[in-house]
């Protein structure tokens, strides 16, 4: 069987993604940094028969990167590396006048450079699979200036480019960077919690991911609403 590791899987996108590859019959590594409730999200996905590692910890933590690679190398390899975890930089965001410098370093160490740690953990054994594959979750705001969302969308910017040149330097892997789209999240409610106004769950998007695994565009940035929309 095919094995992803995902980062902050416990909840949001993250749960919903491992779900939908477990009924698929994916094998998965599962890092969130609760473990709690990183292990109920785990025992969930017993149902679907499929082998579950859920190792909790803190993706800025070498030790624990090496870790959830050593938990898919048991497993058999890894396949597909979804980077999810994210960090915002303050909760709620604040402007830029006033976003303390050691947020955006907390931004920055989770979403660049534990990203970019755990794809070079795992690269030797995303080279051995035949269909290798890096998805990096990223945001709108990594592309559009929205007041309060730039050290946040700094960090997610240079996810972006770091994807990219992944891709160039790694032609036999897809390295795909992927705006979800507005969802309803924690990480959402945190970054803006007077917004009260429904949004969709995260589940809605995940389709958009699975077309990408089983069409393998070639590397790039891709929105997942516009992937929904794809026949």
């Amino acid at each position: 069987m095919p094995v992803a590791i995902i980062t902050g899987a416990s909840k949001g996108l993250g749960r919903a993604l491992a779900e939908a590859l477990a009924e698929r019959g994916w094998d998965l590594v599962l890092d969130a940094r609760t473990a709690g409730v990183l292990q109920e999200t785990a025992g969930a996905l017993a149902k679907y028969g499929t082998r579950v590692e859920a190792l909790p910890g803190d993706v800025t933590d070498g030790a624990h990167r090496a870790g959830l690679v050593a938990a898919a190398r048991g497993l058999g390899g890894v396949d597909l590396l979804v980077n999810n975890a994210s960090a915002l930089g303050a909760e709620p965001l604040v402007r830029l006048d006033s976003l303390a410098l050691d947020g955006l370093r907390r931004a920055l160490e989770v979403n660049v450079v534990a990203a970019l740690g755990l794809i070079q953990e795992a690269l030797p054994l995303l080279r051995e699979s035949p269909e290798g594959a890096v998805i990096d979750v990223s945001s709108d705001a990594a592309a559009e200036a929205y007041e309060t969302w730039g050290g946040y969308g700094a960090s997610k910017a240079a996810l972006d480019h770091l994807s990219a040149v992944l891709g160039e330097e790694e032609p036999g892997l897809r390295v795909w960077a992927v705006d979800p789209g507005d969802m309803g999240t924690d990480l959402y409610a945190a970054a803006v919690p007077d917004d009260e106004d429904p949004r969709p769950e995260p589940a809605r998007v995940v389709p958009a991911f699975l077309r990408l695994l089983d069409r393998r565009p070639a590397s790039g940035r891709f929105g997942a609403p516009a992937l929904l929309e794809q026949r």
